[in-house]
C-alpha cells in the first residue's frame, strides 16, 4: 500500500455522510464471538459495534444486521445460529432485536419489510449460505435487495472478499461504520504519520506468517522487535543453535536477508531477544530456565522472552512516541510461559506513547490482565489487522465510497 493509498482508507465515507432516516441499512458487523454451552463467553466485539448501531437508531434508520459465526462452510449448523448474538445485543441496547430464520429468504424479506424507524433486526448466519464466501453475484444481489444503504463495521472480516463484505458494496451506497473508521484511522496512523520514535513489536511462532508485516514495517519504524518462536529462525540465520525450538528452515534465508537489510539502514534497527526462557517441552514449566540467546541447550526449546529482553522492550516503550504490537512473545496459553507477554503489556499500559495492539490473542490477553482500557487502540481484527500492516488493500475497505465522492 502506497502512502497515498494509506491516506485514502482514512478518507472513506461514514454513516454520517449518508441519509439513513427511514431507510433500511444493511449493517455488516463482526459478531464472531466465542460461545460456550450456548452462552457468549466474550462480548467485546458486540459492544464495539454499539456506537454505530446506536447512531443509526437515533437517526431513524431501520437497521438490518448481518454477521457470520464460526465456520459452517455454507451449511446450516444449529450450534452456530445467531439467536444468542441477537439476545445479547438486545440486552445491551435495551430493545428487542428480531431474528430472521434465513439470510435472504422469505423470513429475511419479511423482517426487512417489517422494521420500523429505529428498530433493529438480524439476519441468520450469513455463512450458512454457500454464496457468501464464494462472493456469488446472485447471492450478493439478493442480500442488497433487503436494504437501501450498506454500512460495514466489520473490520475483522474486511480482508475477505465475501458477498456481505465486498459484493454487496458494489450494489448499494457503501459507507463505513464508526468502528471501521476508527480501525482505519488508528492503524493507518501507524503507517502514515506516527509520533516518533515508532517502535514495532512483532511476535508469533512462524516467520512465514509475519514476513509481510516485517518487510513492510522495517523501513518505516525506528525499532523493530521480533519475539516469539520465530526469533529462533533469526538465530539460525546468525549461525546459532536453537535446541528443539520451532524453526522454519525454509525461512532462514529470509531472516538473513531481513537482518542484512536492517544492518544497512540509516537509523532504526531490528532487535532480537537477548535472553530467553527455555523448557523441555511446550506444556511443562518444570525444569525451565533463563539463558542467553547464544546458549540455548540442545535439549530445550524457547518458550518465552527473558527478563533482560522485557526490560529492554519496556525501555523502548517508555521512549517511544508510537508503539504497535502484534503477536504474543511466548507460549502465553501456558501461564508459566506468559510472563514476557504480561510484562510487555504492562509496559505498554504504562507508556505515554500512542499504543496500538493487534487483535486476536493479544486482545484476549490484555482483557484478562485488565489492561485493554489503558491501550490507545486494541484492534478487533486478526488477519485483517495483519494484512493492513502488511500494506495490503483490504477488499471490504476498498469497496466503500470515498468521502470526496
Amino acid at each position: 500500500m502506497s502512502e497515498t493509498a494509506a491516506r485514502g482508507v482514512t478518507a472513506k465515507a461514514t454513516i454520517d455522510d449518508v441519509e439513513v432516516g427511514g431507510r433500511r441499512v444493511l449493517l455488516r458487523v463482526d459478531f464472531n464471538v466465542p460461545i460456550q454451552d450456548g452462552r457468549i463467553a466474550d462480548d467485546r466485539r458486540i459492544r464495539a459495534a454499539l456506537p454505530t448501531i446506536t447512531a443509526l437508531r437515533d437517526r431513524g434508520a431501520r437497521v438490518l444486521i448481518a454477521t457470520h459465526l464460526g465456520r459452517p462452510k455454507g451449511k446450516v449448523v444449529d450450534d452456530l445460529r445467531v439467536a444468542p448474538l441477537a439476545a445479547r445485543l438486545g440486552e445491551l441496547l435495551g430493545a428487542e432485536v428480531r431474528v430472521a430464520t434465513d439470510v435472504v429468504g422469505e423470513s429475511a424479506q419479511a423482517l426487512s419489510s417489517a422494521l420500523k424507524n429505529g428498530e433493529v433486526g438480524m439476519l441468520e448466519n450469513v455463512r450458512f449460505e454457500p454464496g457468501e464466501e464464494a462472493n456469488d453475484p446472485e447471492f450478493a444481489r439478493r442480500l442488497a435487495a433487503l436494504a437501501d444503504v450498506y454500512a460495514n463495521d466489520a473490520f475483522g472480516t474486511a480482508h475477505r472478499a465475501h458477498a456481505s463484505t465486498e459484493g454487496v458494496g458494489h450494489l448499494l451506497p457503501a459507507v463505513a461504520g464508526y468502528l471501521m473508521i476508527r480501525e482505519l484511522q488508528m492503524l493507518g496512523g501507524v503507517l502514515e504519520e506516527p509520533r516518533r520514535p515508532l517502535v514495532a513489536i512483532i511476535g508469533g511462532a512462524k516467520i512465514s506468517t509475519k514476513i509481510g508485516v516485517l518487510r513492510h514495517l522495517l523501513p518505516r519504524v525506528d525499532t523493530l522487535w521480533v519475539g516469539g518462536a520465530m526469533a529462533c529462525t533469526f538465530y539460525q540465520a546468525l549461525g546459532e543453535a536453537t535446541g528443539t525450538s520451532l524453526v522454519e528452515p525454509d525461512q532462514v534465508e529470509t531472516a538473513r536477508a531481513l537482518l542484512q537489510e536492517a544492518h544497512g539502514r540509516d537509523g532504526g534497527d531490528l532487535r532480537l531477544p537477548v535472553d530467553l526462557v527455555v523448557a523441555r517441552d511446550a506444556q511443562t514449566p518444570e525444569g525451565s530456565d533463563v539463558v542467553s540467546w547464544k546458549d540455548i541447550p540442545g535439549d530445550r526449546m524457547v518458550v518465552d522472552v527473558g527478563p533482560d529482553t522485557v526490560a529492554q522492550i519496556a525501555e523502548s516503550c517508555r521512549n517511544a512516541g508510537t508503539v504497535v504490537w502484534n503477536g504474543p512473545l511466548g507460549i502465553y496459553e501456558v501461564d508459566a510461559f506468559a510472563e514476557g507477554t504480561r510484562r510487555v503489556a504492562q509496559a505498554l499500559a504504562d507508556s505515554d506513547a500512542v499504543t496500538v495492539v493487534g487483535g486476536g490473542d493479544l486482545a484476549a490477553a490484555l482483557a484478562r490482565l485488565g489492561l485493554d482500557d489503558r491501550i490507545t487502540h486494541v484492534s478487533t481484527g486478526g488477519g485483517a489487522t495483519l494484512e493492513f500492516l502488511e500494506g495490503r488493500v483490504l477488499p471490504g475497505v476498498a469497496v466503500l465510497r470515498d468521502r470526496a465522492a
